[in-house]
């Protein structure tokens, strides 16, 4: 995999899955997410988008533009705010307390089972 200034593309989040409609694996990647690359095996499709990745990279960076970080060198808080209704928030804090929890217990509970 390619490594350019500061930017090593192998870290982006890649997947690889087959595409019925397509009949062929399709390659994308979280940082880029108007890439993608079709191929008859998930290898090929993986190298593809790879390479795809690195013409960008180099093309961005090139043109003075700013290169995404890859999501697994980024830093998170752990928290986040979220905004829902008031007749759900009502429910998830019935809900919580039934179980016995806090309402952010509860819904990060949630959140891991549904991941």
């Amino acid at each position: 995999m390619s490594t350019f200034p500061g930017v090593d593309v192998s870290r982006y989040t890649y997947r690889v899955m087959w595409s019925v409609e397509d009949g062929e694996f399709v390659a994308t990647c979280v940082e880029f997410p108007s890439l993608s690359w079709l191929a008859d095996s998930q290898p090929a499709a993986l190298q593809g988008l790879v390479d795809l990745v690195a013409d960008t990279v180099t093309a961005l960076t090139a043109e003075g533009e700013a290169v995404p970080e890859p999501m697994a060198q980024r830093t998170y808080s752990g928290k986040f705010n979220l905004r829902v209704g008031a007749g759900l928030h009502r429910r998830l804090a019935i809900k919580a307390a039934e179980e016995h929890l806090s309402l952010n217990q509860y819904v990060i509970r949630r959140l891991s089972e549904a991941s």
